[in-house]
């Protein structure tokens, strides 16, 4: 899996270049007259890059940005003690949480405890990170628009204290 697949989760995620390869899929092509479905297991699973989370993290994308939808999604996976670096999102970001216990933080503000059904909305340029709790792991849908290309900017890792910080 190339970087711009790993763009769709933080994340869609938002990793880097989200958009680059998008026109590769079917699913990325101008709308369709019919609905077309993306088979689960279709699109490998693919590592968080040391550069931009600490600890284990697998990013599972969902969908490219395209012509239709400026979002793209991904399920994104945290191990226990997992999380982004800091980073902001130029078009904002939406977390559905699905399963685990979860932290999210934001610039000079403590962690606060996300769970399954919780909405993070993360509105364009606050600087932030998320992650799985320190016992727990944590799996949430990431939908990250994006601007011009762009739907991540990262910057410094989470440090311990901060991550700690309640």
């Amino acid at each position: 899996m190339n970087m711009s697949m790993l763009g769709i989760g933080l994340y869609a995620m938002a990793l880097p270049g989200a958009s680059a390869g998008a026109a590769e899929s079917p699913a990325n092509k101008a709308p369709a007259s019919a609905q077309q479905i993306t088979r689960a297991g279709t699109q490998p699973s693919a590592v968080g890059p040391a550069d931009y989370f600490t600890g284990q993290v697998r990013v599972d994308p969902v969908w490219a940005a395209d012509d239709a939808i400026d979002a793209s999604g991904a399920l994104v996976t945290f191990e226990p003690g997992a999380r982004s670096a800091w980073h902001t999102h130029p078009a904002g970001q939406r977390l559905v949480v699905v399963s685990g216990v979860g932290l999210v933080g934001e610039w000079d503000k403590p962690a606060q405890e996300i769970r399954p059904g919780d909405v993070v909305t993360c509105p364009p340029g606050i600087k932030h990170w998320h992650g799985a709790a320190a016992t727990t792991a944590m799996t949430h849908l990431a939908v990250t628009g994006t601007v011009d290309g762009k739907n991540v900017d990262w910057m410094e890792k989470v440090s311990d204290a901060q991550y700690n910080a309640r």
